[in-house]
């Protein structure tokens, strides 16, 4: 059996869901929606002028949350990235970048109350043209899972990451996730 990536209708779905707890962010995500009434895959890398990226928002047990050096960007950011054929829905694509840039494998976490089938955050950020890579300037609509880490379970970095910081739910690299993370405690 051939894997998908997650469908528009699975995409969309977990939008509105979101969106239920969220609905003033509904025309942050008009990019989104625009994506998904395309006839390009929104979960592929090549779909412009903007695609779904996944991130985990990974919380140890003292309120501190998971941030990656990454070597290309230079950027303290939650592990996280582009859609793979194989991640079936959104989180599936978190869990795999979590393990793949951290270490951590989806049996070390537990998603985070209430989060379990809805992101904690949906962001929508610019990202610059990459000539090398044949990409325009375009947009990732990043859908920010929440786990907790459920096994005392280290850190193990990959190649393409250079370090890690645990940082406090006040220091969170990303304002949204960072209000939303305020409003849990």
């Amino acid at each position: 059996m051939t894997s998908l990536p997650p469908s528009a209708e699975h995409i969309r779905a977990v939008t509105e869901a979101y969106l239920a707890r969220h609905p003033d962010e509904r025309g942050s995500l008009a990019m989104l929606f625009a994506a998904l009434a395309g006839a390009d895959d929104p979960t592929s890398r090549k779909t412009f002028p903007a695609h779904v990226t996944c991130s985990a928002i990974l919380i140890n047990g003292e309120q501190q949350v998971l941030h990656i050096l990454h070597k290309a960007s230079r950027k303290l950011l939650a592990p996280g990235g582009h859609n793979e054929p194989s991640d079936q829905h959104l989180r599936d694509a978190a869990l795999r970048e979590l393990h793949e840039e951290a270490g951590i494998p989806p049996s070390a976490v537990v998603p985070l109350a209430g989060h379990e089938d809805i992101p904690l955050d949906i962001d929508v950020h610019a990202i610059d043209a990459s000539p090398s890579k044949n990409e325009p300037a375009h947009h990732h609509v990043d859908f920010r899972w929440a786990f907790h880490l459920g096994a005392d379970h280290a850190v193990t970095l990959q190649e393409e990451v250079d370090g890690y910081q645990w940082r406090p739910f006040a220091t969170t690299a990303s304002p949204t996730v960072r209000a939303k993370l305020a409003q849990l405690t």
